[in-house]
């Protein structure tokens, strides 16, 4: 996709997403948006796409760490449902409980039994928030073969982003069949009406972010909230205020000063 066009089609979504936020926050909704997909799919470009305009205190991210010890003798969904949101917030999972029927079963982290209970749980779990009147939302970055790889040696080369490849990462392209096969199996058993899951196209990450966002916008009946008038009033008129000295503050060094000396401007 074009970047031009793309900007000004993602910039007037972003202004739908500030909209519905608002909507979200004053009407008391609760929602939930899932991202899955395989890794280097784009789901964390996505996320940082959805929530770049929006208060970081209504719109949320939850991205787990590994479980701790305590909480691997917890109810597997429990972590989970501490990140829930009250009543007038978002939360986005970055990666979310389907760790079990991706990573945890293809990398042998769970037992069989752990999985296979996974699977008859969670779509009950998942009807359950839904009844709850949470506005639950699921979305599944497919990513090719071929351009997954590509992904990751892009990121291999790039100190800025070399973070983003673990061991985990190279270990999952020669996993590649495992990962598909449990993938299918996972949406046999969890796309459910209650629940269903929306697959996005991510080969080119723009159209991805593009098309996520616009049927997220499509699926929410959102409308937009009309605030009070907010205007500046007035300053006060000086009453003998004085700064401090700058000599008894520290101040940090000006390091824009010698960049803009060094480049001659």
């Amino acid at each position: 996709m074009p970047k031009k066009l793309y900007e000004d089609e993602l910039l007037r979504l972003q202004g739908e997403l500030v909209k519905l936020q608002e909507w979200v926050r004053t009407e008391g909704v609760r929602m939930v948006i899932v991202f899955e997909g395989r890794d280097a799919a784009g789901k964390g470009g996505a996320i940082k796409r959805v929530t770049e305009y929006l208060n970081p205190r209504i719109a949320r991210i939850a991205a787990l760490p590994a479980p701790t010890e305590r909480q691997r003798g917890q109810w597997y969904f429990q972590r989970y449902v501490e990140q829930l949101p009250a009543a007038g917030e978002m939360v986005l999972f970055d990666r979310s409980w389907y760790n079990r029927a991706g990573v945890e079963k293809v990398m042998g982290f769970c037992t069989d039994e752990e999985y296979w209970q996974f699977l008859h749980q969670c779509p009950t779990f998942e009807r359950m928030l839904v009844e709850a009147g949470i506005l639950l939302r699921k979305y599944w970055f497919s990513v090719s073969d071929v351009e997954q790889e590509r992904r990751f040696r892009d990121r291999l080369d790039d100190p800025m982003r070399q973070w983003k490849l673990s061991p985990m990462d190279v270990e999952s392209i020669t996993r590649w069949e495992d990962y598909s096969r449990a993938k299918d199996e996972m949406f046999v058993y969890t796309d459910i009406p209650d629940s269903p899951w929306n697959v996005v196209e991510s080969d080119d990450k723009r159209r991805a972010r593009i098309n996520m966002i616009a049927h997220l916008l499509s699926t929410v009946p959102y409308h937009e909230v009309v605030k009070p008038a907010v205007a500046l009033q007035p300053r006060p008129r000086p009453r003998g205020y004085q700064r401090p000295p700058r000599d008894l503050q520290k101040y940090v060094f000006d390091h824009a000063a010698a960049v803009l000396a060094q480049a001659g401007q």
